[in-house]
């Protein structure tokens, strides 16, 4: 087999005086042993997203038993880390623009495997969830490099499709395997769960630092380091408080305090956005309503699907006493339709457009959450299975049309923005939502073959949630209609 090999070029930078490196893009559709190889490299760092999620997800009431943690605390090892990724993703994607995409790729693995191999190690629930958020930290600055590096290496048009779709794939297959490798690894002991994307992160480490080409990327600008900041404290402090605020009361000196801190730390970021010449987020990109409507779908998908797994792990483990490889099974028909819907998706997206499978797939989820809020503690798994296939079509509906939805009619060079804001929008609407259920589920305790009172009221804001989503939706389906009529 033949290839045009993947070389390096002098380019001039307008911007700048000096000269910039990058690699300059596949033109042959024939792949070279050594291209397949970066392209495993960075589907591996996708893989590893989903796997992490997942299988943590299930190892919850292992790791609440053995640590005895509360269910308010509990839900921080989750949040931690979807806090750390949504946090700080834009800020990794500048990063990766000015100390190269290969750095930055490489030095975040190196310390997701750290904090990977700590997680496992550690007795304490504040360790433990601070192991998280620096795990989270890391994916912000792996996804965005090793999307890039796809983006540089494979040319727009079909040969940058075919990497995408396979891409895709990886990820979905991440979330599926690790709900089968979480149920498994938990059965011996939760700590596995913590410990097994340490090699695999090492392995992708190994291999990138071989395989993904050295290049210099063009520096333009500096970090916007108060907008992280501000943000990401943002963010901490309203989980923070939304989940104290049972305990504390909603109405107390304390918690009200808190969301007014909230309220100032956002006002302060959006004033820095506004003054710097290079921020996080230039806030023009919002008066495109594609834009906010993908992120919207994607807050609401996040924030309800994060915090319904939640939910139906304390309920099928803690109320129904089911092992954590049997939860896997059952929800895993879900991931199996996702995985294997990417070859169909790019068709349904080309004939029906981005509107139509968003609110589809809302739709979807709408019915799933509702379907489960009959079940009780004598359920059977026929009764659940309808919930579970319908989440499974409403991801394949909504993921990549959400992705292609949030960068359709975006500038260039405004591309990485608009993939940064709307991965963004999944992991904060993830951790928001689940401080807000998490908060509701914890204020009764659970007991076996007893279904606690407040899981349904959990579940109604869970669905309430994807209704919202899929009212934006409908509206935005209608306008493109109009529009095209």
């Amino acid at each position: 087999m033949t290839s045009t090999a993947v070389r390096t070029a002098t380019t001039p930078d307008p911007a700048q005086d000096q000269a910039t490196k990058i690699p300059e893009p596949l033109r042959d559709t024939r792949w070279t042993p050594r291209l397949w190889g970066l392209l495993l490299v960075l589907c591996t760092v996708l893989f590893l997203d989903g796997l992490d999620i997942s299988m943590v997800g299930v190892a919850l009431p292992a790791i609440q038993t053995d640590l005895g943690l509360s269910t308010a605390t509990l839900q921080w090892i989750v949040s931690g880390y979807v806090l750390g990724y949504g946090g700080l993703l834009l800020l990794g994607g500048r990063t990766a623009d000015l100390l190269g995409r290969r750095r930055a790729l490489l030095i975040a693995l190196g310390v997701f495997a750290a904090a990977s191999l700590l997680g496992s190690l550690v007795d304490d629930g504040t360790t433990l969830i601070a192991t998280r958020f620096v795990k989270g930290l890391a994916a912000a600055f792996t996804a965005p490099a090793g999307l890039s590096i796809l983006t540089t290496t494979f040319p727009e048009g079909p040969v940058r499709n075919r990497a995408l779709g396979i891409y895709t794939v990886f990820g979905a297959s991440g979330f599926s395997s690790g709900l089968i490798l979480g149920g498994l690894l938990t059965e011996i002991n939760w700590r596995a769960t913590f410990l097994l994307p340490a090699p695999l992160a090492l392995i992708a480490l190994v291999a990138g630092y071989k395989l993904i080409p050295r290049h210099k990327e063009k520096a333009e600008g500096g970090h916007d380091i108060l907008g992280a900041v501000t943000s990401t404290a943002a963010l901490l402090l309203l989980v923070f408080t939304v989940v104290n605020a049972p305990a504390a009361g909603w109405g107390s000196v304390r918690t009200i305090a808190s969301f007014a801190a909230v309220a100032i730390l956002i006002a302060v970021f959006i004033a820095v956005e506004k003054r710097l010449a290079h921020p996080l987020i230039r806030l023009g990109i919002f008066r495109n309503r594609e834009l906010v409507r993908a992120n919207v779908a994607a807050l609401t998908v996040a924030g309800a699907y994060m915090s319904f797994q939640f939910i139906v792990t304390l309920y099928l483990q803690a109320v129904l006493g089911w092992a954590p490889l049997q939860m896997a099974l059952a929800l895993l028909p879900a991931g199996l339709i996702v995985a294997s819907s990417g070859s169909l998706m790019g068709r349904l997206i080309t004939r029906y457009g981005t509107g139509r499978l968003i609110a589809g797939g809302m739709a979807s989820f709408v019915l799933a959450y509702a379907l489960f809020l009959g079940v009780g503690a004598d359920s059977s798994y026929p009764r659940m299975l309808p919930t579970v296939l319908l989440l499974g079509a409403g991801f394949a509906l909504c993921f990549a049309s959400m992705n292609v939805q949030a960068t359709n009619g975006v500038a260039d060079d405004e591309q990485g923005l608009a993939s940064g804001l709307v991965q963004s929008s999944f992991q904060i609407g993830g951790a928001v939502v689940l401080a807000v259920t998490s908060a509701i589920v914890g204020s009764v305790a659970i007991r076996p073959g007893h279904v606690p009172s407040s899981f349904y009221p959990a579940l109604a804001v869970v669905t309430a949630v994807t209704v919202v989503g899929l009212v934006v939706a409908l509206l935005g389906a209608r306008r493109t209609a109009k529009h095209a009529r």
